[in-house]
């Protein structure tokens, strides 16, 4: 969850003109974004051999 003080600075950086799809699109991402941040500051995370392991296995 993403505060409202960083929303509004977000949004403070957006064009002028944004159509309602790029709006949406753009929530969406800063969303994801601000989970990752929070995922890594608590160490829920994966290695980057656990990472490898698991693309490998998609090409099985």
């Amino acid at each position: 969850m993403i505060t409202k003080e960083k929303l509004l600075a977000q949004i403070e950086s957006f064009p002028e003109n944004i159509s309602i799809d790029e709006l949406i699109d753009r929530l969406i991402f800063i969303e994801k974004l601000e989970n990752r941040i929070l995922e890594s500051e608590k160490e829920d995370t994966i290695s980057e051999e656990e990472l490898k392991t698991i693309i490998s296995k998609w090409s099985e």
